[in-house]
């Protein structure tokens, strides 16, 4: 849980960085962090952290190298129409609808896939009390969605149209639907490279961070789709320029963002925190090139460490580690929220706005104890099991 808890906090900061960027499109300094992120850390971790990496990924099977990357492509498609259900929905319920889909598909889809829900989760007591925490969890996420929609009916259209740039909410609805099931095939690949995980084993990789060389893969596939829209846009935008000249380039305001549900989304967040500090507004004479470097690398080394956390969480979660991604889920939302409410968003809200807000937090923590709660449970009967095999085996 710990280890979960670490992942959703670099998931929840890792836009704090980008605040410091400027004369920046979005695009440029998005993808300078994204190759930190999806090329860079993962491959100096799975270096240094694991034995032959190389020779690893070249003995793994292809068709689990294969799935592993194109679930990495879809996922980088479920944040590009996450870009949308910010724009129709606004952060607080777009975020809510799109991770709720996400918590749900990418929680129960592995081990139905495997066959092994109705066995291992529907029939242990440990199993059914990690699927409570989930719909725990669900629930939070439900409240989280109250509080946005409680929060636009306290504003008026004018206000709803400047913090929402396209308010729809059905198109919206549609939109986070596709987005969220698409942003779980992270949560697949991450089990499509489980042959990739025994075989790292088999080399003397330590269990704790055997998860390593599977990112490696599932994160190439999600910089294949953020790279080409980021290349879209600089081309679009004619920004191209700004990774190699520090003449500040005016770039189109309307371009939509590629981000992901398992980012706390960063182009929302960035513009929350300037307002909430007007002079960051202030525009440099040119663009601080060294400075845009380091922050934007930061930020993609901090988005990356909520994986590295996270697959060190699953190794300890037993037999149950697809609730890990139910654990990450809540740890997300309750870390972004957090910093919604250090950012100021829920300032001038009402009273119900606000508990509706404090109820999804509690709930959130909640659903993270039943969860972690069921998988000790499930490791106290493995072990009592094994324990008292001998004796069973003398038993007529």
């Amino acid at each position: 849980m710990f280890f979960h808890w670490l992942g959703g906090l670099a998931s929840g900061s890792f836009y704090v960085p980008y605040r410091r960027v400027q004369g920046w499109a979005w695009e440029t300094y998005w993808l300078v962090g994204g190759f930190f992120s999806w090329i860079i850390v993962p491959w100096v971790l799975g270096l240094a952290m694991t034995r032959d990496l190389i020779p690893v990924l070249s003995s793994a099977p292809h068709s689990s190298l294969f799935w592993t990357y194109i679930f990495g492509v879809l996922w980088g498609l479920g944040g590009l129409t996450f870009g949308l259900t910010m724009r129709y929905l606004g952060m607080s319920l777009g975020m809510a609808v799109a991770l709720g889909y996400t918590a749900a598909f990418g929680t129960l889809m592995p081990p139905i896939f495997r066959g092994q829900f109705v066995a291992e989760v529907l029939g242990t007591h440990s199993g059914r009390i990690i699927l409570v925490g989930v719909g725990i969890c669900l629930f939070g996420i439900v409240f989280a969605g109250a509080a946005g929609m409680s929060k636009e009916k306290e504003m008026s259209e004018e206000q709803k149209r400047a913090s929402i740039k396209e308010f729809d909410l059905k198109k919206g609805l549609l939109v986070a639907t596709f987005s969220g099931v698409m942003s779980a095939c992270f949560a697949y690949g991450l089990a499509a490279g489980d042959p990739i995980k025994e075989i790292t084993m088999r080399h003397g990789t330590l269990p704790l961070w055997q998860g390593l060389p599977v990112l490696v893969v599932v994160l190439l596939g999600g910089f294949t789709t953020n790279f080409i829209w980021c290349v879209i846009l600089n081309t679009r935008n004619r920004t191209g320029s700004q990774y190699f000249n520090s003449r500040l380039v005016q770039s189109e305001q309307n371009a939509l963002a590629l981000e992901s549900v398992t980012d706390a989304p960063a182009e929302e967040m960035a513009k929350a925190g300037i307002r909430s500090n007007p002079a960051a507004e202030a525009k440099p004479a040119r663009a601080p090139m060294l400075s845009n470097y380091f922050f934007s690398a930061l930020a993609g080394t901090t988005w990356y460490m909520q994986f590295f956390f996270y697959s060190m969480g699953e190794t300890q979660m037993g037999r149950y580690k697809f609730s890990s991604w139910t654990l990450h889920m809540a740890s997300i939302m309750i870390f972004s929220t957090l910093w919604g409410i250090a950012l100021r968003e829920w300032n001038g809200t009402g009273r119900r706005t606000k508990v509706l807000v404090a109820l999804s937090l509690l709930v959130l923590i909640a659903s993270t104890m039943v969860v972690g709660y069921g998988n000790y449970l499930g490791v106290g009967t493995v072990t009592t099991n094994r324990a008292f095999a001998p004796a069973r085996r003398l038993l007529p």
